[in-house]
């Protein structure tokens, strides 16, 4: 079975936005002639949509006037395809309203970064995740935290230093007698010897952008004199999270915005306007709240998702990442052999689940919308892969390897075991069996055959 693993958090923040874009570009693309009267009716719903999707109205505007200059130009009412090529300027201008896509990399030893943002944000955690985001790389990382008004986001921040290979917390922010910049100066002062990569500096935020110690932050930058001043921000926060924004980009001259709460359900207008207010980059997403859940933010892909054209790109190189090289040979062999177990059946479902879930991969999949409407429809959630990797989990390892001998008795124990029905665990049964079915048609070459039928 071909591994899937999904967008570490799944976009739901876009979703709104994107079933109502996908709505109007549908209605474009079945339009064999494409009219100005067409294009001012699609632009002013998207100018809608925009709003509600909390883009600034100064953005809002300059997108409707770009695109509509470009979109009622003669070669694209003379185009075969004029709805898609519609589609095609609106796609590229969220490209450039994006940003160019810029990959933090660190170009000297040590690479010091300082991160900003009010308290709430997801700052702390930020630092954990972008010290491990380093690890991964075989990066050493020296993680310091200069907020001294709140002793739990130091122990926070040690806990998570802890979890990540290579990284080195700083001791001296448990003395809580020191100030902010007296911590910053000893930072500087153990960095060579800690021989770290990148140091990543933490600093305290406040309730409100009005009772921000900006004269704080300032101090540790002069001490500190960051390569890259990065601003986290909460997606859920609205305008909000630009004004905040506009702020620190004013005060601090923040070199780029990580994204924070992007799994949630607010309106994603904020990562539209984000670049026109600060005037630099979004340099990553934060997709939840595991370590893993960062992700590299790449202007091309969001917009693919933001029209509902999906991310393959994306869903490949996850998928590549959710298994090593042995594992997946291991999987293949089984496959060309038959040999499919229900363990590895549940395997493959948690691997699924942990990584994002279902949904997450048909996020990235073109007419997403479509494909979540029928999985509701049918009754398919993740929920419905947790209950079907506890009813594995209840059969006996006999009957894992061979469920042929599951009776009527052993499903109904097997049921109350998982606290599900006998017709769920029935359910799973005949899916696995299709499975199964799938790997013998892949064995004999049926499969393949099959395949070449549909293309003729």
């Amino acid at each position: 079975m071909i591994q899937w693993r999904c967008f570490a958090g799944v976009l739901r923040v876009f979703d709104s936005f994107t079933e109502k874009i996908s709505g109007i570009f549908d209605r474009l693309r079945g339009s064999g002639i494409l009219r100005e009267s067409d294009v001012d009716v699609a632009l002013r719903e998207i100018r809608m949509t925009l709003l509600e999707a909390d883009v600034s109205l100064d953005v809002a505007r300059k997108f409707i006037s770009e695109v509509k200059q470009k979109a009622i130009g003669q070669q694209v009412l003379k185009s075969v395809s004029p709805g898609q090529m519609v589609v095609k300027i609106v796609h590229d201008y969220i490209v450039e309203l994006l940003g160019k896509s810029e990959v933090l990399e660190l170009r000297k030893r040590p690479y010091k970064i300082m991160m900003v943002g009010l308290q709430g944000a997801g700052k702390t955690t930020t630092v954990g995740k972008l010290a491990n985001f380093f690890s991964k790389k075989n990066k050493k990382a020296y993680v310091v935290s200069t907020d001294i008004y709140r002793p739990a986001a130091i122990d926070q921040l040690k806990i998570l230093s802890e979890k990540v290979s290579g990284a080195v917390f700083d001791q001296s922010t448990d003395d809580l007698n020191l100030s902010a910049v007296e911590i910053s100066k000893n930072a500087m002062k153990n960095l060579r010897q800690n021989e770290a990569d990148v140091l990543i500096v933490d600093t305290a935020g406040r309730l409100h952008i009005d009772e921000i110690k900006m004269d704080e932050l300032r101090d540790i930058k002069d001490i500190i004199q960051p390569d890259e001043i990065l601003l986290v921000a909460n997606i859920m926060t609205g305008q909000e999270a630009l004004n905040v924004a506009a702020k620190f980009s004013e005060v601090l001259n923040i070199t780029g915005v990580i994204l924070t709460q992007v799994d949630g359900d607010a309106r994603g207008g904020v990562a539209l306007s984000m670049r026109s207010v600060t005037g630099c980059p979004i340099k990553f997403l934060g997709t939840g709240e595991h370590l893993d859940n960062l992700e590299i933010f790449d202007a091309e892909r969001i917009a693919g998702r933001l029209l509902g054209m999906g991310d393959v790109v994306s869903l490949v190189e996850k998928a590549q990442e959710a298994i090593s090289e042995e594992e997946a040979l291991a999987e293949a062999k089984k496959m060309q052999e038959g040999i499919f177990t229900l363990d590895d059946y549940a395997k493959q479902m948690e691997r699924m689940s942990k990584l994002g879930g279902l949904k997450g991969i048909v996020k990235m999949l073109p007419k997403s919308q479509m494909i979540e409407k029928a999985m509701d429809e049918q009754g398919i959630s993740d929920n419905t892969i947790a209950r079907s990797v506890a009813i594995v989990r209840s059969m006996t390892r006999k009957e894992r390897n061979n469920y042929k001998i599951l009776n009527g008795s052993r499903r109904k124990r097997i049921a109350n075991g998982s606290g599900t029905s006998v017709q769920e665990v029935n359910r799973l049964i005949k899916q696995y069996e299709a499975v199964l079915t799938l790997f013998k048609q892949v064995k004999s070459g049926g499969f393949a055959k099959m395949l070449g039928s549909f293309r003729r």
